[in-house]
């Protein structure tokens, strides 16, 4: 536990607050890409260390929450069908889709069961040859790696009953989607170290020399998520647009090259829809032809899917940084953790959880960025 106490030291912490404090000298507006972040700066209090004229914006880093509501329908069906065992994640099963959830469709009778991870999935698989086994693969560059192993695996050894819905996402898409939208506020971001550690940061410099924004590598304890916004109010107050990489015990310029080759091999770009945002081009990945066996979209016909979003939900407005959770006029009533209208409600990494579990039902007052 050592090693996690340094990077919780309330000491360090409080002077770290008080560099940022004293360094800043006009508002700024930045956003944490990741859902994780998110939670540790609620958790630990960060935000309200912060001068006011700092703002952190919340940004799309939930996999779960950008999931888009047709991917989820359409798992909804396949886990209804005879004869299939549907896995996932545990964070999925509780997100509304346009009708009922995944524990709904358990407790009708569908074969759905929770993994810790992918490969558990094709261990299920190989014990049950007269069952189709689905994996609903969904998340960032972080989680793609084991995905892509498990559809590997299952290739290799000729599983014909195993197969992924995939719907995975990219970030450095979505930072450039988010600094090219109209009204966007963002002025810098805290990247997401855990992505890093896999795809390295080659792909940031030219989103920061396009945009003008300093983009620093993150990680999660309180000390990590101060230390990158010291450094990037830094890099704002001295008009320094560079990728910083604060992260450095774990992210390397590269990244994990094996894990890129296999994920070239098994998946390849294509555009995607984020919930509550959009398709951003060249935004995602899917199965490459190569692979495409294993595709669940392709194997399963579940018919033509009719979304219904809910009226009152505004989680892609939290999604995008236009409001905080506490501004949605259903958080913390219509809406809760026992009864989410979105996804951002019931994911571990959402931000309207991170506000209910913490607290936060009113929005700090901040300086308003011109």
């Amino acid at each position: 536990m050592k090693y996690l106490a340094e990077f919780r030291d309330g000491d360090i912490a409080q002077k770290l607050a008080a560099d940022i404090r004293a360094i800043t000298t006009r508002p700024w507006a930045i956003m944490e890409v990741c859902g994780g972040q998110t939670h540790s700066i609620l958790r630990n209090g960060i935000d309200q260390l912060l001068p006011p004229e700092v703002e952190l914006i919340h940004g799309p880093g939930c996999p779960v929450c950008v999931t888009p509501l047709d991917m989820i329908d359409k798992a909804l069906a396949i886990a209804a069908l005879p004869g299939v065992i549907f896995t996932s994640f545990g964070d999925m099963l509780r997100v509304p889709g346009s009708e009922k959830d995944l524990f709904r469709v358990k407790s009708e009778g569908g074969d759905v069961r929770i993994v810790y991870s992918p490969l558990d999935a094709v261990q299920i698989a190989r014990e049950n040859p007269a069952k189709q086994v689905v994996f609903f693969g969904i998340g960032f560059e972080t989680t793609a790696p084991a995905n892509a192993m498990a559809v590997h695996l299952a290739k290799r050894e000729g599983l014909g009953n195993f197969s992924m819905l995939v719907s995975h996402v990219l970030v450095p898409p979505a930072i450039d989607a988010i600094m090219s939208a109209p009204g966007n506020r963002v002025q810098a971001f805290l990247a997401a170290g855990h992505v890093c550690s896999v795809m390295g940061f080659w792909q940031y410099p030219p989103l920061a020399t396009r945009h003008a924004v300093p983009i620093v590598i993150t990680g999660f304890e309180p000390l990590d998520v101060l230390e990158g916004i010291r450094r990037t109010v830094q890099c704002l107050e001295t008009a320094d647009y560079r990728v910083d990489n604060a992260y450095a015990r774990v992210v390397t310029f590269d990244g994990n090259a094996p894990a890129q080759a296999l994920l070239a091999e098994v998946f390849t770009v294509t555009d995607r829809a984020w919930r509550g945002i959009g398709v951003i081009p060249a935004s995602g990945w899917r199965l490459s032809d190569a692979y495409a066996d294993y595709d669940a979209e392709h194997r399963f016909d579940v018919g033509a899917i009719r979304t219904v979003e809910s009226a009152l939900c505004r989680a892609g407005e939290v999604l995008q940084g236009s409001i905080k959770p506490s501004q949605c006029e259903a958080f913390g009533t219509q809406c809760t953790p026992r009864t989410p209208l979105g996804a951002t409600m019931v994911s571990s990494e959402g931000a309207c959880a991170a506000y209910f579990n913490y607290g936060r039902f009113h929005t700090l007052e901040r300086a308003t960025v011109g």
